[in-house]
């Protein structure tokens, strides 16, 4: 096995990120006599040290999103050393190629630095996160199978569904409950969730139910942004209702932010304002089908 330093490492980059340029410089010499164009290149200099994890992987380029939030693209070349640490006390290592470097993993990676650009000189990481993520990617296209299936199976029943309501726009409200918001905030209190899952609990007992979500907002702010927060506290209900309540989706009209309008009370006191800060669950059952 070859030792190549640190320092050899950077003048093969060098060489490497060169040849693109001549080759570039050249042909737009040949296609126009008028136009020279010079590429000034520097040898890749020592970087930083950088730790996180493997958000995103494109090609031989991997994206480290460390503690605070930092993404950092980084290249992965033939002169990359990649290691995983492991064994009796952590001693064992053994050195794998790029193709272990899978989303999810904590690494520290060494990097030489040219221009604006990080170029990985050696990748660390566990052992045992690398199995740990082979097994989630393993699972995870074994479970895709499975969610097509289930995904084939939900868009029947959704067109059998259609097929029933497809040029029917009257329901009969069977009830309607309203979960209430702090000013600006679009979190769902413990209340409000346990109130969802009650309503969906109700609901699953008609037949033929369906659920429809409003979100609203009192008169505080622009109609910009209130039409955003009506939207976003509608789309967070509906979430927890298909996630954590087990409504089926295919059971859900389409949702809608309606802002400030259709007031449940008046937006000139402290107390109509909390009236309005909600989202409204309405059960709906189709009239060509209630009592069926």
């Amino acid at each position: 096995m070859s030792v190549i330093s640190k320092g050899s490492k950077a003048l093969l980059l060098a060489g490497a990120l060169a040849l693109p340029a001549t080759a570039g410089v050249a042909a737009q010499d040949a296609s126009n006599d008028d136009v020279l164009t010079t590429v000034y290149g520097s040898v890749p200099t020592e970087g930083p040290e950088i730790e996180g994890i493997i958000s995103a992987r494109n090609g031989d380029q991997i994206e480290v999103t460390s503690a605070d939030g930092t993404a950092t693209v980084i290249t992965i070349n033939d002169e990359t050393t990649i290691k995983a640490k492991g064994g009796f006390l952590g001693l064992g290592r053994k050195t794998l190629t790029a193709d272990s470097l899978l989303n999810g993993i904590p690494v520290a990676v060494e990097t030489l630095v040219a221009g604006d650009r990080y170029f990985a000189d050696e990748v660390r990481f566990s052992a045992n996160d690398l199995e740990t993520a082979t097994m989630i990617r393993n699972g995870t296209n074994q479970r895709f199978v499975q969610n097509e299936t289930a995904i084939q199976e939900n868009a029947a029943a959704t067109e059998a569904l259609r097929g029933r309501f497809g040029d029917i726009d009257k329901y009969n409200i069977k009830g309607t409950t309203n979960v209430y918001f702090d000013t600006g905030k679009y979190n769902l209190s413990d209340e409000a969730r346990a109130e969802l899952c009650q309503v969906a609990q109700q609901a699953e007992q008609m037949d033929n139910a369906l659920l429809l979500v409003v979100g609203y907002t009192d008169s505080t702010g622009t109609y910009e942004i209130n039409q955003e927060l009506s939207e976003r506290r509608a789309g967070r209900v509906v979430n927890y209702l298909q996630q954590q309540c087990g409504w089926k989706p295919w059971r859900m009209l389409s949702p809608t932010g309606m802002a400030e309008a259709d007031p449940a009370a008046d937006n000139s006191t402290a107390y109509g304002k909390a009236q309005n800060r909600r989202v409204a669950v309405n059960v709906l059952v189709s009239k060509s089908v209630d009592g069926l």
